[in-house]
């Protein structure tokens, strides 16, 4: 009787083990269970790395923001974008001549053109 009882024992100590080990796997990624033609199979998704590729996306193009604050920092008084192209970003303005217009290219620092 005793014996069973340390067989029980043990059987549920590394139950509970298991268990722990596999929840902290779990919270630290996402695991998914695909079934389809070629059965069950786990997908571990990353959802930071989703985030980051989005954020980079994003980042590979000249944000209006961006283009008026560039514009401002060259001399342009009452700026606004008044064109966004997949292009180009056109900025119209003051200056100290008049109303003057600034393009920017829609890349990653919005360079002059």
């Amino acid at each position: 009787m005793l014996k069973l009882i340390a067989k029980a024992g043990l059987a549920v100590a590394l139950a509970s083990a298991t268990v722990g080990a596999t929840a902290s796997v779990a919270s630290a990624q996402d695991l998914e269970l695909r079934i389809g033609p070629d059965g069950v199979r786990p997908v571990i998704r990353d959802r930071e790395a989703e985030r980051y590729r989005e954020r980079d996306r994003r980042r590979d193009e000249c944000s209006p923001r961006e283009a008026l604050s560039i514009a401002r920092s060259e001399g342009f008084r009452r700026a606004e974008v008044t064109r966004v192209t997949r292009r180009s970003v056109t900025v119209e303005g003051m200056t100290r001549r008049g109303p003057d217009r600034i393009v920017f290219a829609n890349v990653r620092g919005c360079p002059e053109i």
